[in-house]
Protein backbone atom coordinates (compact mmCIF):
# COMPACT_ATOMS: atom_id res chain seq x y z
CA UNK A 1 0.00 0.00 0.00
CA UNK A 2 1.61 3.37 -0.95
CA UNK A 3 2.30 5.82 1.04
CA UNK A 4 0.70 9.52 2.08
CA UNK A 5 3.55 12.04 1.14
CA UNK A 6 3.16 15.65 2.50
CA UNK A 7 2.08 18.08 0.30
CA UNK A 8 4.10 20.90 2.25
CA UNK A 9 7.67 20.52 1.67
CA UNK A 10 10.19 22.91 2.39
CA UNK A 11 11.02 25.03 -0.60
CA UNK A 12 14.86 24.61 -1.54
CA UNK A 13 15.66 27.83 -1.61
CA UNK A 14 14.66 28.93 1.66
CA UNK A 15 14.29 25.39 3.45
CA UNK A 16 11.00 26.19 5.35
CA UNK A 17 7.52 25.18 4.42
CA UNK A 18 5.11 27.43 2.90
CA UNK A 19 3.02 29.33 5.20
CA UNK A 20 -0.68 28.71 6.01
CA UNK A 21 -1.61 31.86 3.81
CA UNK A 22 -0.44 31.44 1.12
CA UNK A 23 -2.03 27.74 0.93
CA UNK A 24 -5.05 29.72 1.62
CA UNK A 25 -4.44 31.86 -1.02
CA UNK A 26 -4.01 28.61 -3.22
CA UNK A 27 -7.21 27.36 -2.36
CA UNK A 28 -9.24 30.26 -2.69
CA UNK A 29 -10.54 29.95 -6.04
CA UNK A 30 -11.55 26.06 -5.77
CA UNK A 31 -13.51 27.55 -2.30
CA UNK A 32 -15.60 30.54 -4.39
CA UNK A 33 -15.50 27.97 -7.19
CA UNK A 34 -17.74 25.11 -4.55
CA UNK A 35 -19.81 28.52 -3.16
CA UNK A 36 -20.92 29.37 -6.29
CA UNK A 37 -21.75 25.97 -7.31
CA UNK A 38 -23.52 25.60 -4.49
CA UNK A 39 -25.53 28.78 -5.02
CA UNK A 40 -26.58 27.45 -8.28
CA UNK A 41 -27.54 24.36 -7.02
CA UNK A 42 -29.65 25.94 -4.63
CA UNK A 43 -31.44 28.53 -6.94
CA UNK A 44 -31.88 25.74 -9.61
CA UNK A 45 -34.12 23.76 -6.67
CA UNK A 46 -31.96 20.82 -7.03
CA UNK A 47 -31.68 20.64 -3.36
CA UNK A 48 -35.35 20.16 -2.95
CA UNK A 49 -36.23 16.94 -2.15
CA UNK A 50 -39.95 17.56 -3.61
CA UNK A 51 -38.17 18.82 -7.24
CA UNK A 52 -35.86 15.94 -7.28
CA UNK A 53 -39.21 13.17 -6.25
CA UNK A 54 -41.16 14.97 -9.05
CA UNK A 55 -38.15 14.74 -11.57
CA UNK A 56 -38.06 10.88 -10.70
CA UNK A 57 -41.61 10.75 -11.06
CA UNK A 58 -41.44 12.40 -14.40
CA UNK A 59 -43.94 15.05 -13.16
CA UNK A 60 -41.56 18.13 -14.00
CA UNK A 61 -39.33 18.46 -16.43
CA UNK A 62 -37.22 21.54 -14.85
CA UNK A 63 -34.23 19.24 -13.30
CA UNK A 64 -33.70 17.93 -16.43
CA UNK A 65 -32.68 20.88 -18.87
CA UNK A 66 -30.37 21.70 -15.12
CA UNK A 67 -28.62 18.52 -15.90
CA UNK A 68 -28.03 18.97 -19.71
CA UNK A 69 -26.60 22.17 -19.28
CA UNK A 70 -24.23 20.87 -16.29
CA UNK A 71 -23.52 17.88 -18.91
CA UNK A 72 -23.11 20.55 -22.15
CA UNK A 73 -20.93 23.31 -20.53
CA UNK A 74 -18.52 20.55 -18.92
CA UNK A 75 -17.96 19.01 -22.69
CA UNK A 76 -17.15 22.66 -23.86
CA UNK A 77 -14.63 22.87 -21.12
CA UNK A 78 -12.88 19.42 -21.85
CA UNK A 79 -13.12 20.28 -25.46
CA UNK A 80 -11.29 23.45 -24.52
CA UNK A 81 -8.60 22.02 -22.57
CA UNK A 82 -8.05 19.08 -25.58
CA UNK A 83 -7.91 21.70 -27.78
CA UNK A 84 -5.51 24.37 -26.27
CA UNK A 85 -3.14 21.42 -25.10
CA UNK A 86 -3.83 22.68 -21.07
CA UNK A 87 -2.31 19.66 -18.43
CA UNK A 88 -3.64 19.02 -15.32
CA UNK A 89 -2.23 19.57 -12.27
CA UNK A 90 -0.16 16.37 -11.98
CA UNK A 91 1.42 18.03 -15.36
CA UNK A 92 -0.07 15.25 -17.52
CA UNK A 93 -2.39 16.02 -20.42
CA UNK A 94 -5.55 16.76 -19.32
CA UNK A 95 -7.57 13.78 -21.93
CA UNK A 96 -10.33 11.30 -20.64
CA UNK A 97 -9.59 7.83 -20.83
CA UNK A 98 -12.37 5.75 -22.45
CA UNK A 99 -13.88 3.09 -19.74
CA UNK A 100 -13.75 -0.62 -20.36
CA UNK A 101 -16.91 -2.14 -19.71
CA UNK A 102 -17.64 -3.41 -16.85
CA UNK A 103 -20.81 -4.87 -15.72
CA UNK A 104 -20.35 -3.94 -11.97
CA UNK A 105 -20.49 -0.70 -13.54
CA UNK A 106 -24.13 -0.88 -13.86
CA UNK A 107 -24.69 -2.50 -10.67
CA UNK A 108 -23.35 0.56 -9.05
CA UNK A 109 -25.16 2.92 -11.30
CA UNK A 110 -28.34 1.23 -10.35
CA UNK A 111 -27.81 1.43 -6.41
CA UNK A 112 -26.20 5.08 -7.00
CA UNK A 113 -29.43 6.05 -8.64
CA UNK A 114 -31.88 4.33 -5.87
CA UNK A 115 -30.00 6.06 -3.17
CA UNK A 116 -30.64 9.76 -5.11
CA UNK A 117 -34.29 8.45 -5.36
CA UNK A 118 -34.32 7.36 -1.79
CA UNK A 119 -32.41 10.28 -0.57
CA UNK A 120 -33.53 13.37 -2.60
CA UNK A 121 -30.26 14.22 -3.14
CA UNK A 122 -27.14 13.27 -4.66
CA UNK A 123 -23.20 13.95 -3.40
CA UNK A 124 -23.39 17.36 -4.38
CA UNK A 125 -26.39 18.56 -3.84
CA UNK A 126 -25.83 17.37 -0.44
CA UNK A 127 -23.41 19.50 0.61
CA UNK A 128 -25.69 22.26 -0.85
CA UNK A 129 -28.45 21.22 1.76
CA UNK A 130 -26.17 21.50 4.62
CA UNK A 131 -25.41 24.73 3.32
CA UNK A 132 -28.73 25.55 3.45
CA UNK A 133 -28.77 24.21 7.08
CA UNK A 134 -30.91 21.07 5.88
CA UNK A 135 -29.25 19.01 8.62
CA UNK A 136 -31.05 16.41 7.98
CA UNK A 137 -27.99 16.00 4.53
CA UNK A 138 -25.74 14.70 7.05
CA UNK A 139 -27.44 11.59 7.58
CA UNK A 140 -26.88 11.59 3.28
CA UNK A 141 -22.99 12.03 3.29
CA UNK A 142 -22.42 9.61 6.22
CA UNK A 143 -24.23 7.03 4.07
CA UNK A 144 -22.09 8.48 0.58
CA UNK A 145 -18.62 8.21 3.37
CA UNK A 146 -19.50 4.66 4.56
CA UNK A 147 -20.41 3.65 1.20
CA UNK A 148 -16.92 4.51 -0.47
CA UNK A 149 -15.22 2.92 2.82
CA UNK A 150 -17.40 -0.02 2.43
CA UNK A 151 -16.11 -0.31 -1.21
CA UNK A 152 -12.68 0.31 -0.85
CA UNK A 153 -12.75 -2.24 1.92
CA UNK A 154 -14.42 -5.25 0.30
CA UNK A 155 -13.73 -5.02 -2.94
CA UNK A 156 -12.16 -7.88 -4.80
CA UNK A 157 -8.72 -7.84 -6.74
CA UNK A 158 -5.99 -5.57 -6.81
CA UNK A 159 -6.35 -1.77 -6.08
CA UNK A 160 -5.64 -0.09 -9.53
CA UNK A 161 -3.16 2.83 -9.76
CA UNK A 162 -6.20 5.56 -9.64
CA UNK A 163 -6.82 4.25 -5.98
CA UNK A 164 -3.17 5.65 -4.61
CA UNK A 165 -3.24 8.56 -2.54
CA UNK A 166 0.78 10.32 -3.48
Amino acid sequence: MPTRKSRSKASPSTGRKPSATKAAEGAFPYILFGILFGYFLSKSRATDYDSIVAMFRLREFQLYGVILVAVAVTSFGLFLLRRRGNRALSNRPAELEPLKWDPNRLAGALLFGAGWALAGTCPGTSLAQIGEGKLVAFATVIGIAAGVWTYKKFRPGPSSKNDQVC
